[in-house]
């Protein structure tokens, strides 16, 4: 909302502001990104989605560094935020491929139906769990680290361990779903995706 007004209020001959330099930093990071995993003719389509979903994420991974517990060590949140991704990886693959994303499921011989079976609902749940459980494993070390160490110590100590746990494995983690996500339904769209 503050970038919003900033830039609707901005002189267009002045030098940007600090702020609105970052923001444009941050767009730029995420349409390049979008833009290398899904081809520049897709990417429109799916950049708004993807930056989205990592500032919820990076929002979300980061709010223990405010002794706040992270809404993605909640499997009732990272469950839904694999489901949608899982549906567009279909809506997309029945779009582009038609009967193909049907014929698929059957190659390279028709034994193998089952367990492509189970990898296309498998998608959602090990999304979902592989970053439940990487947030969680760290909100849970960060607990024990908590109590029990003496009160002295937790003023010091802790900090190196929010700095791993919190930032660096909240924004990989946050990374990781993004460029699932992408390369899923990029892999969906088929050979268009390349283009």
């Amino acid at each position: 909302i503050i970038v919003n007004r900033k830039v609707k209020k901005a002189d267009p001959n002045e030098v940007p502001g600090t702020l609105l330099n970052i923001a444009e930093l941050l767009v730029e990071f995420v349409d390049g990104l979008v833009v290398s995993n899904m081809g520049a003719k897709h990417a429109p389509k799916f950049r708004n989605y993807i930056g989205v979903l990592g500032c919820f994420l990076i929002v979300s991974n980061l709010s223990g560094l405010f002794g706040l517990r992270a809404p993605t060590s909640d499997f009732g949140v990272t469950l839904p935020l694999a489901l949608i991704t899982w549906v567009m990886i279909q809506v997309n693959g029945f779009k582009y491929q038609k009967m193909g994303k049907i014929k698929g499921l059957f190659e390279p011989i028709f034994l193998f139906f089952p367990i492509n079976l189970i990898s296309e609902f498998a998608t959602p749940v090990s999304m979902s769990l592989r970053l439940f459980g990487n947030i969680l494993s760290g909100s849970v070390m960060l607990t024990l680290v908590y109590g029990l160490l003496p009160k002295v110590a937790t003023l010091i100590w802790p900090a190196a361990l929010h700095a791993y746990l919190d930032v660096f494995s909240g924004a990989i983690q946050a990374y990781v779903f993004m460029m699932l996500t992408m390369v899923f339904v990029a892999d969906a769209i088929g050979a268009e995706a390349a283009e």
